[in-house]
């Protein structure tokens, strides 16, 4: 009798590790936020990236260059800008603008800047 025809000792190793009716599920990718250290995915966070050195919202996630991932929270990017997590996360050198995103923040939660 062979090693693969012994019904008792075999392995099939297409199902080895997950049980025989367990679906695949897709895996969504996880993103971090620099802020709160949160995580969530692509639709929970906002891209930023940084052009000619101002701090740009990136809602399309397709600019090219390194990112960083936000929640669309203010108390986030508050979080962030105290932490010096923006400038860390895309290796700049001073702290980066972040008007535009602030902006792009208060827009999406409908909270008016502070006067």
């Amino acid at each position: 009798m062979s090693v693969g025809s012994d019904p008792s000792g075999g392995v099939d190793s297409s199902a080895a590790g997950r049980p025989v009716d367990a679906p695949t599920a897709a895996r969504t990718p996880v993103r971090t936020c620099v802020g709160c250290r949160g995580k969530g995915g692509r639709s929970d966070l906002v891209r930023v990236v940084v052009v000619e050195g101002v701090l740009v919202p990136d809602p399309r996630a397709r600019l090219a260059g390194r990112g960083a991932w936000l929640h669309p929270d203010p108390a986030c990017l508050d979080l962030a800008v105290r932490r010096r997590a923006l400038a860390r996360a895309l290796r700049l050198d001073t702290a980066p603008d972040v008007t535009a995103v602030r902006a792009e923040i208060d827009r999406r939660t409908g909270s008016l800047p502070p006067a």
